[in-house]
């Protein structure tokens, strides 16, 4: 009985470099939220809510109007 909780001490003391799966997912999971909760500050709102410009950047050719054609 005295064994797993040894073991379970060595598990949780490995070496910093070195973690498991269920460790990183969870790092990962934290990161992830907390990259959602400053995307939802409202400074960066206002850089997500501009207004749209004119994509169309070529003149209309008007030669036709302008000779009557």
């Amino acid at each position: 009985m005295t064994e797993p909780n040894q073991n379970e001490k060595e598990t949780s003391e490995q070496k910093p470099g070195k973690i498991n799966l269920q460790e990183a997912m969870k790092r990962r999971l934290a990161e992830k939220k907390a990259e959602q909760a400053q995307a939802n500050n409202p400074i960066n709102q206002k850089a997500k809510n501009q207004a749209m410009k004119s994509q169309q950047t070529k003149k209309p050719n008007n030669q036709r109007r302008r000779t009557g054609v």
